[in-house]
């Protein structure tokens, strides 16, 4: 397992994976894509509306991990929400498409040390958080099943996933961490 994201003596940061651990990360910017990026082919699509970030018409996601990523805006005011998220919806879908874009733009030229930019931090961040808010959302993990989710056996299904879930965890905290002030 790696040891997060570090701080070399000349400031810039790095991440050290082994080739299962990029293959993984590969792998999960590729799903965080396909998950959000937004349709430019719907039924009520008008090329202005597009051109400037909103759309006609937007559903409420009922996917539960996408509800996760897109959630709305005035919880308990259907109407509001709905309105709000017609004109966001559109460029949050585009913002998570571009950090999970960044990530696989930084691991297409990296091997085991990834070396990133003080720029490309926030999209690591963003992308760290759309997969593990995903994942959390499809296990339904929540604080109260967390240890038990924890301590699942290694021939559970659901040991890996949370593993998985852990890991991402474990390197947006040690990001963030680099991030804060000193």
């Amino acid at each position: 397992m790696t040891d997060g994201f570090t701080r070399t003596m000349t400031g810039r940061i790095i991440l050290r994976v082994e080739d299962g651990e990029r293959a993984l990360l590969i792998s999960l910017a590729e799903q965080v894509i396909e998950f959000v990026q937004p349709d430019a082919h719907g039924r009520d699509v008008d090329p202005l509306a597009v051109l400037i970030g909103m759309d006609e018409h937007v559903d409420r996601p009922e996917d539960p991990a996408l509800m996760r990523l897109l959630p709305d805006a005035y919880p308990g005011d259907a109407e509001a929400s709905g309105e709000f998220r017609r004109f966001t919806e559109r460029s949050l879908r585009e913002q998570k498409t571009a950090h999970a874009n960044s990530v696989l733009d930084a691991l297409s030229r990296s091997s085991s040390k990834i070396t990133l930019s003080f720029d490309e931090l926030p999209s690591w961040l963003g992308f760290l958080n759309d997969a593990r808010l995903a994942l959390g959302a499809r296990m339904e993990i929540t604080e109260e099943n967390h240890e038990e989710l924890a301590d699942l056996p290694e021939d559970d299904p659901r040991h890996a996933q949370f593993q998985v879930y852990d890991w991402l965890t474990y390197l947006q905290e040690t990001l963030v961490q680099l991030m804060m002030p000193a």
